[in-house]
């Protein structure tokens, strides 16, 4: 069991490393984010479900409990359990409120941890209505995951965002047998990862894997023309019910 767990801190550390899965700025935006300060990314931006104190969803006016009471869910930050539980919590709210009516995932995210990422991932599935995404920024490693996730025909990229897709990777310490366990689960979520993508893009795997050995970035054009995404929009009016800010 201690090798187990150690070797899921390790996935969940996944972006520890140069390269690493999720903790990236586009080129032109300056140095790799500074790693050393542990705390620095923890989203803090993303509220708790607030007890019901009104009919509806029971949201108060915090500004991203109110995006929520549109359906509007922001991941403004790296991918982390915190978040992501948070995330996945209001996703099976809104989908409780109201299982027909889109829910809308805003990504602007330099990646993070593969197990939170996952999470959202399997919550996205599992949850009947359609999750739409937006990439605004920045989806970057897991944030570009979750973006080419949503549900096909609503994947949306503003003009000037920046897609990045690269393979997974940990730091890998220990005794020998902790290396080869690390090892084995970070090639399998690199497969995993890849034969997801390849199914949202209309690639292969075999492209996927040559196509994610390095950092590479993609314009918001790009990104469409590659399959991560679905439609370049310039406003809400481009999107379908104005991307969550339409008011019924």
């Amino acid at each position: 069991m201690g090798r187990r767990s150690r070797a899921l801190g390790s996935l969940q550390r996944a972006d520890a490393g140069r390269g690493g899965c999720h903790r990236h700025r586009p080129p032109g935006g300056g140095d790799e984010l500074d790693e050393s300060d542990e705390g620095a990314f923890v989203n803090e931006q993303v509220p708790a479900i607030a007890r019901a104190e009104s009919p509806g969803l029971g949201l108060n006016d915090h500004i991203y409990n109110r995006l929520l009471r549109e359906r509007i869910i922001w991941l403004g930050s790296e991918v982390r359990d915190e978040n992501a539980n948070a995330i996945c919590a209001q996703m099976m709210l809104l989908a409780a409120e109201d299982p027909d009516k889109d829910i809308w995932l805003y990504i602007n995210s330099p990646g993070g941890s593969i197990t939170a990422g996952m999470a959202i991932y399997d919550t996205m599935q599992y949850i009947k209505p359609d999750v739409a995404t937006i990439a605004m920024g920045m989806a970057a490693s897991m944030g570009q995951f979750l973006l080419s996730s949503g549900a096909k025909g609503k994947r949306y990229a503003t003009p000037h965002a920046r897609v990045m897709m690269h393979q997974p990777s940990g730091g890998i310490g220990g005794t020998a047998t902790d290396v080869r366990i690390n090892a084995q689960l970070i090639l399998h979520m690199k497969k995993v990862l890849a034969d997801l993508i390849a199914e949202q893009t209309g690639k292969t795997s075999e492209q996927i894997h040559a196509d994610s050995d390095r950092d590479r970035w993609f314009t918001a054009p790009e990104a469409l023309e590659y399959g991560f995404i679905d439609h370049v929009v310039t406003s809400a009016h481009s999107v379908a019910g104005g991307g969550g800010t339409a008011r019924g």
